[in-house]
């Protein structure tokens, strides 16, 4: 059976919008902690994120939906599925992508309860974990052959 091409329209602009959010963010960290708890900058930083978070597990579900064996719906399900599956590379699926479905989970579910000094220090100190995704998928999107994909 022929794999379904992956949808360059569902993972470029995706991927876009994560990097303006990864800018977005990196602004925000720029600001000493009293400046981050005041006016709109939490709750940018909320946002940014969960555009940022929600923008992983759109791209990783994209991809395991194409990959034998690669179906999952649980995020931090997915997270293993990606390391499996060897789209990412298993110690940063453990190290970040793991936590990154569970942070994900928080801002979309339990947005009241985040502290703003946890916020302030995911913004300012695992911002790059994102960037990294970004790389690793960019990395797999330059493989694709190796995994019997095609891009459409």
């Amino acid at each position: 059976m022929t794999p379904i091409p992956l949808e360059k329209e569902a993972l470029f602009p995706r991927m876009d919008g994560m990097q303006k959010n990864i800018k977005k963010l990196e602004k925000l960290s720029r600001l000493s902690f009293q400046d981050f708890c005041k006016e709109d900058n939490y709750d940018l930083a909320q946002h940014h994120l969960r555009l940022a978070l929600e923008g992983v597990f759109n791209i990783s579900s994209h991809i395991l939906s194409r990959l034998p064996g690669g179906r999952a719906v649980a995020y931090k399900d997915m997270a293993v599925k990606m390391g499996e599956c060897g789209v990412i590379p298993k110690d940063f699926v453990n190290r970040a992508l793991i936590p990154m479905a569970g942070m994900r989970n928080v801002l979309v579910h339990h947005y009241a309860e985040m502290e703003a000094k946890r916020l302030y220090e995911i913004v300012c100190n695992h911002r790059e974990d994102i960037e990294t995704f970004l790389k690793h998928i960019r990395d797999f999107l330059q493989n694709l052959k190796s995994f019997q994909l095609e891009m459409s």
